[in-house]
């Protein structure tokens, strides 16, 4: 066992810095506000130009230096019109960077003092910053695999039949890792995986000069001519590695998930599991990072105000998060 510290010291970010860098509301603010608007300096309604903006004491506002129009850096962000603590808003990216497999609602309860309502509130509101489902893989060997999340048809295993109700389908793609950088994910929670839908889904993340690498599913079928060459290794045969054809690099990513899944949140709602997904492959993504995670959380943050929020979907925080 290696009993030193596997994180290279620049990329380390400790609990002791957490607590130096944002002691308190105010400190955490400043850091919004320089974030969002560096130097202080963004658009003035009234005065219609570029203004200095100074701290309003005792206020989570800043005015204008000229006229007194006065912004909030929260507006247009996960942290609008909530009472909690913004350092516990912090605390609780900071816990969710730190981790692997993710940190439930309940464990933000016990450690804040915060009611369970609201930790998963904030969870879910963090989640909804961490997408990435836009961006395009890039890599010229990109693996592909579909999963299935939900429960388990009694006396069955493998791919669930058609119409079932209990398993949410999952399709992934991921790039190779080279010398350069670390492969990047994308999970995606879909409703079938019929060819049309796979195929069309490889179109929008793939670049056709990637070499596609599947398994055997007939749904993957028509991929061939989409790409510079689509290769495919034989599970069912018992077949997993043959020279550089194999899937194990997305079989590794689907595993994380479901290990943070099952350990950590125990059930997760198929109309929320997207943001799951999100969370999961934003950490995936930058796992190169070391503790600097957290940063990341709060730069994205701050890029999505103003972006509007995926639209909730009926969950209840009562069936999510019950451990």
């Amino acid at each position: 066992m290696n009993r030193y510290q596997t994180i290279p010291k620049h990329l380390r970010y400790t609990i002791m810095d957490f607590n130096r860098q944002f002691p308190d509301d105010a400190a955490c603010l400043e850091h919004l506000m320089q974030q969002r608007f560096p130097g202080n300096i963004t658009y003035c309604d009234k005065c219609q130009q570029e203004r200095k903006h100074y701290r309003i004491n005792g206020r989570p506002v800043y005015s204008c230096d000229h006229c007194g129009t006065q912004i909030s850096p929260m507006a247009g962000t996960i942290f609008e019109h909530s009472s909690t603590s913004l350092r516990l808003w912090y605390y609780a990216m900071y816990l969710m960077a730190s981790t692997r497999c993710g940190i439930s609602a309940k464990q933000i309860q016990r450690e804040t003092g915060v009611t369970y309502k609201t930790a998963w509130r904030m969870f879910r509101q963090i989640r909804s910053s961490l997408s990435e489902t836009e961006k395009q893989l890039e890599g010229s060997a990109v693996e592909m695999d579909e999963t299935y999340y939900g429960g388990t048809a009694k006396g069955r295993r493998g791919r669930p039949m058609r119409g079932d109700k209990q398993k949410s389908p999952v399709v992934g793609m991921v790039e190779r890792s080279t010398a350069k950088r670390k492969g990047r994910v994308v999970a995606l929670a879909t409703n079938d995986v019929t060819a049309k839908n796979l195929s069309g889904i490889a179109h929008e993340y793939i670049l056709p000069s990637s070499t596609v690498f599947t398994d055997e599913f007939t749904s993957y079928d028509s991929l061939g001519s989409r790409f510079r060459s689509h290769k495919r290794i034989k599970h069912s045969a018992g077949v997993y590695v043959v020279g550089d054809v194999h899937t194990n690099t997305i079989e590794g990513f689907w595993s994380l998930v479901k290990r943070g899944i099952g350990g950590v949140y125990h059930q997760v709602s198929q109309k929320y599991l997207q943001s799951y997904l999100d969370e999961f492959s934003f950490r995936y993504n930058r796992r190169d990072y070391g503790n600097l995670i957290f940063s990341e959380i709060l730069k994205q943050v701050s890029l999505r105000a103003s972006m509007p929020a995926p639209r909730d979907r009926g969950m209840t925080p009562a069936t999510q998060d019950a451990f």
